[in-house]
């Protein structure tokens, strides 16, 4: 029965939403204490096709790769360019080849990663964003598992659901960090 009413409204799309909304509401008021239970929000995406997830708050926006990026002479092999995006200058630097592995591939899926911390704005390179990821308390771990890519200080623990892992990658901690912030190939002239 509840198939054939919303198949009714199928011509009437604003009493569709309604229908749909009023549903989502009843579902959530039924959970009880489960939909009272905090709820912790994240991006997902990949670096050489391992998942992490980094909080909603860290990620500013997700953008395809932009065609027109300028290279910066002396920079190291990580720090792909700088890119103009509404105006604003933007860094690029692929997440992969920053820490230790190899040059992410421009497929059709890899996107930039806009994130900023204090003053430092970036835009991060990695190979599939998969949107957001929503998990309970109850499925966060502080501990370190074990991951292929090199990037144990920039975790801040695990999410575990259902058999996945999803490590958190911790982008403000990147920013901060001192291999992140001494972008210069060689030795720095004064």
């Amino acid at each position: 029965m509840t198939a054939t009413r919303l198949k009714a409204l199928a011509d009437r799309p604003f009493e569709l939403l309604q229908e749909m909304e009023r549903r989502s509401r009843a579902a959530v008021a039924g959970q009880g204490e489960a939909a009272q239970r905090s709820e912790w929000v994240g991006v997902g995406f990949s670096i050489d096709g391992e998942r992490f997830v980094a909080s909603r708050e860290e990620v500013s926006e997700v953008l395809m790769i932009p065609e027109a990026v300028t290279r910066v002479p002396g920079a190291k092999r990580w720090l792909i360019g700088i890119a103009n995006l509404r105006g604003q200058l933007l860094p690029l630097i692929d997440l992969s080849l920053l820490l230790g592995g190899g040059r992410t591939d421009r497929s059709r899926t890899a996107r930039v990663i806009s994130v900023s911390h204090g003053e430092v704005n970036a835009g991060v390179i990695v190979g599939e964003v998969m949107g957001f990821r929503r998990f309970v308390e109850g499925e966060y771990a502080d501990v370190m598992t074990q991951t292929r890519i090199r990037c144990d200080r920039y975790r801040a623990g695990v999410f575990r659901r259902g058999g996945e892992e999803w490590p958190v990658f911790a982008f403000d901690q990147l920013l901060d960090s001192e291999q992140f912030l001494q972008a210069a190939d060689g030795p720095q002239r004064s």
